[in-house]
């Protein structure tokens, strides 16, 4: 029996939105969205998700705070990041010049190009969409 991996979507754009939840449900994994980073940290800590997209620039919280908080929560900590922003070259020179914060494993431009985005996620998760040992 395969167990269904999740991916958090944290987003304020609504095309953005809908366009990563398609994707990822056409490829059969659960789909979290999150309007901000407040709402993104909250999601990712009750949900434990596999994998989290993140957008840079969103109202209330923003994606470097929400990443830096992921990083500071042992609940959180080791969730793979993918960030998706049309800031992609500052925000990885910014963050990559940070030592307190791992950075993410993963940039995008948006709108993210669908075969790369996908193979980056099989890669950080492993090929398939079953959570490692779920297979009998």
């Amino acid at each position: 029996m395969t167990t269904q991996r999740t991916i958090l979507v944290v987003e304020d754009e609504p095309d953005q939105v809908a366009y990563l939840d398609t994707l990822f449900k056409d490829e059969g994994f659960a789909v979290i969205t999150a309007s901000n980073g407040r709402e993104g940290f909250e999601k990712a800590k009750a949900s434990r998700p596999d994998l989290i997209t993140l957008d840079i620039s969103m109202p209330e919280e923003s994606g470097v705070r929400m990443f830096r908080d992921l990083q500071g929560d042992p609940a959180t900590s080791n969730i793979p990041v993918l960030v998706i922003t049309g800031i992609t070259h500052d925000f990885k020179q910014f963050i990559e010049t940070r030592k307190q914060v791992r950075p993410p494993q993963g940039y995008f431009d948006k709108p993210p190009d669908r075969e790369q985005l996908l193979a980056k996620i099989n890669e950080l998760l492993g090929a398939g969409n079953h959570k490692p040992g779920s297979e009998p």
